[in-house]
């Protein structure tokens, strides 16, 4: 089979395989790329068609649920698992070194004894599970998801050395297809779910609140990833931001995001070095909401930090607005005399244009880019996760009335 052929764009990836085009997310892409060649690139094609195939086929089973991320790094911790079963290479997230279904590899080296697993059981076939089931009888370092199977909803131990720890219904799970754009978004219906270690598996009880308090969470949202893992740092380097260099740039990275609703903004940053972020609720939301207004302050935000900073840093502005950048770019470049009569948001854009200015006289390099929105990428959603909590922020910024007309 011939090389692969596909091309990325703002977060998703186009492959051409035989079946035909193939759009999934383009960070899981790129890790596919170093994964799933088993020793020789050819073999992509063929492997990746195969797991669309079976992916295809689990989209479609009621009993089969992709789980939240954030869930899955929570039961890893448990026994430190560094193998996942259950799910495809679409799917598997990129903090587990091995992937495999039943005796199938999927990607991770071949090991002589038996690896601490996660298991999402509904996700493996009957021969799969068959495969399984010796080890699992001969360890006791897996911790296993199922969903309890009837019109009752009645527990059914998945194998006889089993015991169950958790059981909860909760919205822990993400939308059918979501490997096609990489969006985060979680299920809004709920779905029970069981958690099942060997009979001779021990946690504490800390443990233990923290798994049931994990399958009780009602999210919205996944938790952003961020590990530092190999195939994590390739996975990352696969995000729109990832392929252009900006976890490598020699300066601050700020991503900023606003958020408009229920008639309150709010303002966010996330800052990546110092993996830490701020944000606002903004003020004069009587005058109108208007979701720019909140993209404004969030850039003021980030500028307002790296002033605070006192580095001398070249800085990088992430933005998913391009109303932002290019109400922005009115006021940069030579000969241009733009003015702020009529503008609704002159008292955060005047504060941004000084914010700029002082840091041109300083000779500091400040660069925005434009970055897709809800892509799944790590900088843009923990942006987002700070706008959404500047909506419920104590702190409002720019309230003072404008005195305009307002009809």
């Amino acid at each position: 089979m011939c090389p692969v052929q596909a091309v990325t764009t703002q977060g998703i990836a186009t492959v051409y395989l035989p079946s035909g085009p193939l759009s999934m997310d383009g960070a899981q892409w790129h890790l596919l790329k170093h994964t799933l060649t088993n020793d020789d690139p050819n073999s992509l094609g063929l492997s990746l068609q195969n797991e669309l195939t079976r992916q295809l086929k689990l989209d479609k089973d009621k009993q089969h649920r992709s789980f939240s991320w954030k869930l899955l790094r929570t039961l890893k911790s448990v026994f430190h698992a560094t193998q996942y079963q259950g799910d495809t290479a679409l799917t598997t997230p990129p903090f587990f070194k091995n992937s495999r279904r039943g005796a199938e590899r999927i990607w991770g080296e071949e090991t002589a004894s038996p690896q601490p697993m996660v298991i999402n059981w509904p996700g493996l076939t009957d021969r799969e599970k068959t495969e399984l089931i010796p080890t699992l009888s001969a360890t006791d370092n897996w911790i296993l998801l199922t969903h309890p199977l009837g019109a009752k909803n009645k527990s059914q131990h998945p194998l006889e050395e089993s015991q169950r720890i958790a059981r909860a219904e909760g919205k822990y799970s993400r939308h059918k297809g979501w490997w096609r754009g990489g969006k985060d978004e979680l299920a809004t219906h709920s779905m029970t779910t069981e958690v099942w270690i060997s009979i001779r598996g021990q946690i504490s009880e800390a443990t233990h609140i923290a798994l049931q308090e994990a399958l009780e969470k009602d999210n919205k949202k996944d938790t952003p990833s961020f590990g530092k893992e190999d195939l994590e740092v390739i996975h990352s380097s696969g995000t729109e931001a990832g392929l252009l260099g900006i976890y490598n740039f020699p300066g601050s990275v700020y991503a900023t995001d606003g958020s408009n609703d229920k008639g309150v903004m709010g303002a966010g940053f996330f800052k990546l070095d110092e993996h830490r972020g701020g944000c606002c609720q903004l003020g004069r939301g009587e005058e109108g909401n208007s979701s720019n207004r909140a993209e404004l302050g969030a850039a003021c935000l980030a500028l307002e930090d790296a002033k605070r900073q006192q580095d001398r840093k070249p800085v990088i502005l992430l933005s998913d607005s391009a109303c932002f950048l290019s109400s922005s770019q009115k006021w940069t470049g030579e000969g241009k005399s733009p003015s702020m009569h009529g503008n609704p948001d002159a008292d955060i854009m005047r504060d941004i244009i000084q914010l700029l200015r002082e840091r041109i006289e300083q000779g500091l390099l400040t660069i925005f880019i434009k970055i897709k929105a809800h892509r799944g990428d790590p900088l843009n959603e923990q942006a987002d996760r700070w706008a959404d909590e500047g909506r419920q922020n104590e702190n409002i910024r720019w309230s003072l009335p404008s005195n305009r007309p307002i009809f």
